[in-house]
């Protein structure tokens, strides 16, 4: 039996890619947990057209919220050709009857307890419509299918070391997804760094650890980095400001390689904060948790969101500028995309704010599915669009680099003149993220309006 695991994509930015950095772990993991007598292919729709005249027999379709029209649009073309059609993935987790409306079965939650059970069932004719994955240990994981991942992606070595953060954000689903925090064994660890089957140096060089929030376990984390010290790779990965009091820590990722990392500050307010749920964070000492990290010559990216209640366009639009001050060296700009399942959903449906009307096309992170409380929908969208311009202008994106040349090791360096390199690029092509509102007849959107639900999707690189 063939199996076609497809990781769907729809543009998110109005001309395209000009490149694609790093491939989620999805589909080259569950490939990696397939058992051997089934033949299984990955497809990432992001960088290579899906193939409706495949010879598989199962099409596994993943995809997050702001994606599922095209995935609905894929499943209804496969099974007009006789294929199994199966889904999983967050939407799919938050949605299953919705999504069963378009394929024979569903993955709620994590796959590797179901996966095996599921392909065989399709194998012998007995395909139930719901699995239901549990929550387990994460031992004995395979090493990702890294074979199967397509020439385009710049990085290729993402492994996924814990699951689950210890924090609750109001806006992120990862606490439901990934309920409570796992670590994997370091020794496997470390034998997925040791794969070097690549065929450029830097794909044998880079580790893109796919954590949530690698740092959280101190210990954990710490014994890792010992391991890797001998290894000379660069890495990087996701962790939370609070690393910035952690002197030993520091000193270990800088000894290990780590050339970056990625910070979720999210806003500048206080109020704002508080609504996020982002206590851990304070404004007043971004710059300083930055300048500690920068010491050890590690790039800081980090992720904002336009749209808490404590957000105007003026404040919005001046973001630019304080990201700039505090050190920042790769922005990551998304509009607040309220989930089902996060309290950010429940406080947005009690108040009678969620827009109606708007297909899930709207919630990619690029786009408005709320009404705001201190603007209309419009000024929120035209003040992303203006910090977008202005945070990737020549001006903002030099600067960056430029800096980073003083103060930062060779790895980082690098990155920060690539990842500014190419969202100037994109700047200066004006090639935005999509409108939806002006791109809903595009041919590949299947428009649905359930009833409003929700992602948030944080900007992926080379996205």
């Amino acid at each position: 039996m063939k199996i076609e695991i497809i990781v769907v994509y729809m543009p998110r930015y109005e001309k395209g890619h000009e490149a694609n950095f790093v491939p989620p772990i999805t589909g080259i993991h569950l490939a990696a947990i397939t058992p051997p007598r089934f033949e299984v292919k990955v497809t990432h729709q992001q960088v290579e057209p899906v193939n409706l005249d495949t010879d598989a027999d199962l099409i596994a379709l993943s995809f997050f919220s702001g994606f599922a029209p095209e995935a609905y649009r894929l499943a209804a073309l496969f099974k007009q050709k006789g294929k199994i059609v199966v889904m999983g993935g967050p939407h799919v987790t938050f949605s299953p009857t919705e999504a069963l409306q378009y394929c024979h079965a569903v993955v709620v939650g994590e796959a590797e307890s179901v996966w095996a059970t599921l392909l065989t069932d399709a194998e012998q004719g007995v395909l139930k419509s719901i699995y239901q994955g549990q929550t387990q240990p994460l031992l004995n994981l395979p090493t990702p299918r890294y074979d199967l991942l397509p020439g385009t992606f710049f990085i290729k070595r993402v492994i996924q070391t814990t699951r689950g953060c210890p924090f609750t954000c109001s806006f992120c689903t990862v606490p439901t997804l990934n309920p409570g925090f796992r670590t994997r064994p370091v020794a496997e660890v470390i034998k997925d760094i040791e794969y070097n089957n690549f065929s450029q140096w830097w794909q044998r060089k880079v580790v893109w650890f796919w954590d949530d929030n690698l740092t959280a376990n101190r210990k954990y984390v710490k014994e890792l980095l010992r391991a890797m010290i001998p290894l000379k790779k660069w890495w990087l990965t996701q962790a939370s400001l609070d690393i910035a009091k952690d002197e030993e820590l520091l000193d270990l990722m800088q000894q290990s390689g780590c050339i970056g990392v990625f910070f979720g500050i999210e806003t500048f307010g206080q109020e704002s904060l508080k609504d996020a749920n982002k206590r851990q964070n304070k404004a007043e000492h971004y710059r300083a948790c930055i300048e500690k990290v920068h010491k050890r010559g590690i790039a800081v990216m980090a992720g904002f969101i336009a749209g808490f209640d404590g957000d105007t366009p003026a404040s919005i639009e001046d973001m630019a500028r304080q990201l700039y001050d505090i050190g920042v060296d790769v922005p990551f700009l998304s509009i607040l995309t309220p989930f089902r399942g996060t309290p950010l959903y429940d406080k947005l449906e009690q108040e009678d704010r969620l827009l109606t009307g708007r297909g899930w096309e709207y919630y990619n992170g690029y786009n408005v599915t709320f009404q705001p409380q201190q603007m209309s929908p419009t000024e929120l969208l035209q003040a992303h669009r203006m910090l977008w311009r202005t945070a990737f202008s020549f001006k903002y994106a030099a600067k960056r680099s430029l800096r980073s040349l003083f103060r930062l090791r060779l790895g980082a360096v690098l990155l920060s003149l690539m990842m500014n390199g190419f969202y100037c690029l994109k700047r200066l092509r004006n090639n935005a993220p999509v409108d939806m509102q002006r791109q809903i007849n595009l041919p590949t959107v299947l428009s649905t309006h359930p009833p409003v639900s929700a992602g948030v999707l944080a900007p992926e690189l080379g996205d």
